[in-house]
């Protein structure tokens, strides 16, 4: 095992009244639909009926449904072209396709179109309770996951990698932390850099110090100086009163400048002079302050680039690359990837109180081909989502998102014979798999949130 991970601690929270299910019911079966919603209603649920495809896209629109039932075949329409539209309205969705033309090939079909189970008519009341309730348990581990998120937990290194890269990474993070010298992280984003950087603040002298984190591309050069350095009231417009900066909320610890390569030329300049005095000045204020910190910094970006291009200082990178730790990514670990899954998944029940989840041979063999763009984020975020979604013990391929499922097709090659579609496809793929969040996907992209919304709908990602 390779990953940083946190040791599941989860505080005991008082019980509160759970809210009602919302389930939407596609079907044009009157009789059908008026026995279920009783049915549903009988198990605490509010459900609403939709006879056409149209009329359940309008429902979409205007609620937050927990559950759906989708016949295959209702009047004219096919359910099947149906089901992409509804993952494309609400992402979280799931979806049990009911059928009275059940086979293997359709539920096959329905599972890559987007649904999580499949039910044959006629079904039982028994058989909906069922589903129900795996959908509230659902539920309640999703918010225990947000509850564990928010609450965080024990940090800890396994150095038990069969990877020499990320050993030798392990190796550096023991010996860099005992010296007090800038270190910096290189890596794809989602290899664990802010994880390694925790870590050797962890392993330092000044662990009983804070940890304070910078996020660098956050921010414009004003509100930038000031989150790093603080403020005194008027310095800026929104300057209502004086405010220590970040530097000196982690006076004695240390100070993790993530992804620093995107910081303006402004703000380097500020950052070396501190580095080389140790002393600042709060924006408007002329008052200089000394300050005890240990720098870690991280970056995605090639900064011997951009110190040939004129974005990055050579000085700057000179004092920050006092020692250089290089995290791989998670494609060059395949030997890795399976034990850390499994850390994932026990860290995920711990965190949550569901079973272990396992994986089957065809899982373990698809989350070994696959290429990772988005590194351990992706197949976190990907784990997480099948510990809330998936309803059986041990995980198969089908539980996996449609593009890990999907890659065994070629990446489109620059030049060959692929259209702008495919290739845009591809990107806007990887730059989501990669981001935190959409806004910045969309900023990577160059394009606005909401034409990012689109053509991910579009798209079919």
């Amino acid at each position: 095992m390779t990953e940083l991970m946190t040791t599941p601690t989860v505080s005991a929270q008082t019980e509160t009244a759970p809210t009602p299910l919302r389930i939407l019911v596609i079907d044009d079966d009157r009789q059908l639909c008026a026995r279920m919603a009783i049915d549903l209603k009988g198990m605490g649920c509010q459900t609403d009926i939709a006879a056409a495809p149209e009329a359940a896209l309008a429902y979409l629109r205007d609620h937050v449904y927990d559950l759906a039932f989708c016949d295959l075949r209702i009047a004219e329409h096919d359910g099947l072209t149906l089901l992409p539209r509804l993952v494309a309205a609400n992402p979280n969705l799931q979806i049990v396709v009911i059928t009275a033309f059940a086979s293997y090939e359709t539920a096959v079909q329905a599972m890559k179109a987007g649904a999580s189970n499949y039910m044959p008519k006629p079904f039982t009341q028994l058989q909906v309770r069922e589903l129900v309730a795996h959908v509230r348990e659902s539920r309640r581990i999703a918010s225990n996951l947000a509850a564990f998120e928010r609450g965080g937990g024990r940090l800890e290194i396994d150095t038990s990698s069969s990877s020499p890269a990320m050993r030798a990474a392990l190796e550096m993070v023991g010996r860099a932390a005992l010296a007090d010298i800038p270190v910096l992280l290189r890596g794809e984003n989602g290899t664990g850099k802010s994880m390694f950087a925790q870590a050797l603040h962890q392993r330092s002298e000044r662990a009983k110090g804070p940890f304070v984190t910078v996020n660098c591309p956050a921010l414009a050069d004003e509100l930038m100086t000031s989150d790093l350095f603080g403020h005194v009231k008027g310095a800026f417009t929104g300057a209502v009163a004086d405010q220590r900066g970040k530097v000196e909320a982690a006076e004695g610890g240390t100070l993790f400048l993530d992804e620093l390569g995107d910081l303006s030329q402004a703000v380097q300049a500020k950052l070396l002079r501190f580095l080389q005095e140790q002393r600042y000045e709060r924006l408007g204020d002329t008052r200089t302050r000394q300050a005890d910190v240990r720098i870690v910094a991280a970056t995605n970006r090639n900064l011997e680039t951009s110190v040939t291009e004129g974005r990055f200082r050579e000085d700057l990178l000179y004092r920050l690359n006092v020692v250089e730790i290089t995290l791989p990514p998670l494609r060059d670990r395949k030997e890795d990837i399976i034990l850390l899954a499994m850390k994932l998944l026990a860290g995920f029940a711990a965190a949550t109180g569901a079973p272990v989840r396992e994986l089957s041979p065809a899982a373990r063999d698809l989350l070994v081909a696959y290429a990772w763009p988005g590194n351990v984020r992706e197949l976190r975020n990907e784990l997480q989502r099948i510990t809330v979604l998936w309803p059986s013990r041990t995980i198969e391929p089908e539980a996996f998102s449609p593009r890990l499922r999907g890659q065994a097709e070629p990446a489109p090659n620059l030049g060959g014979n692929c259209s702008l579609d495919v290739i845009e496809t591809e990107h806007i793929r990887k730059v989501l798999a990669r981001t935190d969040t959409f806004d910045e996907a969309a900023r990577i992209l160059g394009i606005e949130p909401s034409t990012l919304w689109r053509k991910r709908q579009r798209l079919g990602l």
